[in-house]
């Protein structure tokens, strides 16, 4: 089977999150062979370990990169990860040669909805169009792009609405289902 390494950019996993929390703890369950990476908790100062964090991307051959969609994009502390981690003459380069044919799967939630991500819609343009960055970024590093899991409708806000509540749990969970049906496909 694949090495797997699941980052986790939350910003605030254990005490601002509901959806990524759940997604994470499920994967964790039933893709235990898995090695995780909690940004926010590792790194709580956000200095990141270059050589611990490149060694980590060396040794997988599937990177999972999970998180909320923080304007319409990777949370901060994902983001500066990305820039120091993924430096010229490691990642891309004509000596950068450590991630070729490693396969970036990426795995995000939103507080709006689905619906409201398409042409037209509330945000403008379908989640797709808001992918390119990481597409691209993908592309420069030689990785493979392997598509994402997506689910909207996961508001942190809702999380005092019993009802609300447990739907977003049950979407929460057959996220992580798909994300793990996704990574086993790989």
């Amino acid at each position: 089977m694949a090495k797997v390494l699941v980052v986790s950019g939350h910003t605030d996993l254990k005490n601002n999150s509901f959806a990524n929390k759940i997604i994470l703890e499920r994967l964790a369950e039933i893709m235990p062979e898995a090695e995780y990476l909690y940004l926010d908790s590792e790194y709580t100062d956000w200095k990141f370990d270059v050589e611990r964090e490149q060694e980590r991307l060396r040794k997988a051959d599937v990177i999972v990169m999970q998180f909320p969609f923080f304007w319409y994009g990777v949370p901060s502390l994902m983001h500066k990860w990305m820039e120091e981690v993924f430096v010229h003459g490691f990642s891309h380069g004509s000596k950068g040669k450590a991630l070729v044919g490693k396969k970036l799967l990426v795995s995000f939630t939103s507080g709006a909805p689905e619906e409201m991500y398409q042409t037209g819609g509330i945000q403008g343009y379908p989640v797709d169009d808001f992918l390119i960055p990481l597409k691209q970024f993908a592309k420069a590093c030689s990785m493979e792009w392997a598509g994402y899991i997506y689910s909207g409708g996961l508001s942190y806000a809702s999380r005092h609405d019993d009802e609300k509540l447990a739907q977003m749990k049950a979407k929460a969970l057959l996220h992580a289902d798909r994300l793990a049906e996704k990574v086993r496909s790989l």
